[in-house]
């Protein structure tokens, strides 16, 4: 069954934890749909985890077209939600039209940061899910810090929030704020909100798939490591080196061999064939 705003909708209805990550590619696709990951987030910080670049900000819709694609390759039944990166929905009108553009590259839905209830309501008039993302907008706030941390910016919060799902979101991330807020919002809303670093009373959980597998060196408070892939895959790779220089790597199970028959026509028709490589730039050309 492919997941959808209503499935999600009515997963919190029923009280039931909603599970998101970010997701870059078909085969994380894959694992993520084997785990039963309800949401497969491509968000833009594939910007800054996958594809080196400084800042999210650097992100461009081609980036996350590229990366919408390959996921949903292998996203059969979890819920494809694609970040529009920055610059993209300065307006309704260019909103809109790269919201179209993520949907045509495979997304079920769209989402923006910050307090832009017109852009959400002209995409949701559109018939284009659309999920807000308060709290610390990566985009648009220059430091990583927690938001929503006095009572008036928490406030502020809560009275954005009802305006988004007002303006048709149908989802809320909450990044990086005091818990007592997120939990008083989520409270006082119909849709969803899935937080991350917003403590444990959001009808759900987002984390970056790469922090969740200990794929980074980050110690992140509001993360969790899994598993410990950077040392694990460092550690396999190592071995396969050594494996190779020193003759262990590949054996005789991993060898094919011709029939005998045609070995036998093969070794019929080596004699009087060249015994050298080419040299000079004959080798050049095949390499």
């Amino acid at each position: 069954m492919k997941k959808t705003a209503r499935y999600l909708a009515q997963k919190k209805a029923q009280g039931h934890r909603i599970t998101m990550l970010t997701c870059y590619d078909y085969p994380t696709a894959l694992w993520e749909e084997e785990a039963g990951v309800d949401v497969m987030l491509v968000g833009d910080s594939v910007g800054t985890n996958v594809l080196g670049y400084e800042s999210v900000r650097q992100v461009t819709l081609q980036d996350i077209v590229h990366h919408v694609k390959a996921t949903a390759r292998g996203a059969s039944s979890a819920y494809l939600l694609a970040d529009l990166p920055y610059g993209t929905y300065e307006n309704r009108g260019t909103a809109l039209r790269h919201a179209r553009t993520l949907l045509a590259a495979g997304a079920d839905g769209v989402k923006l940061e910050g307090y832009r209830p017109e852009v959400i309501s002209h995409l949701a008039d559109h018939d284009v899910d659309v999920c807000a993302h308060l709290g610390l907008n990566p985009q648009l706030h220059e430091k990583h810090a927690l938001q929503a941390k006095t009572a008036g910016a928490a406030l502020q919060l809560v009275d954005e929030s009802r305006a988004l799902a007002e303006a048709g979101a149908f989802m809320i991330v909450y990044e990086l704020i005091p818990e007592e807020v997120a939990r008083e919002a989520t409270k006082r809303l119909a849709i969803p909100t899935v937080g991350i670093g917003a403590g444990r009373y959001t009808d759900g959980q987002v984390l970056v798939v790469l922090d969740a597998l200990g794929a980074s060196a980050l110690e992140l408070r509001h993360s969790r490591k899994y598993e410990e892939f950077r040392s694990r895959g460092a550690e396999a790779m190592r071995a396969y080196v050594q494996d190779v220089q020193k003759g262990r790597f590949p054996e005789a199970t991993n060898v094919r061999h011709l029939s005998e028959a045609e070995g036998e026509a093969f070794a019929k028709g080596l004699p009087g064939r060249v015994q050298e490589i080419p040299s000079g730039k004959n080798v050049a050309s095949l390499c």
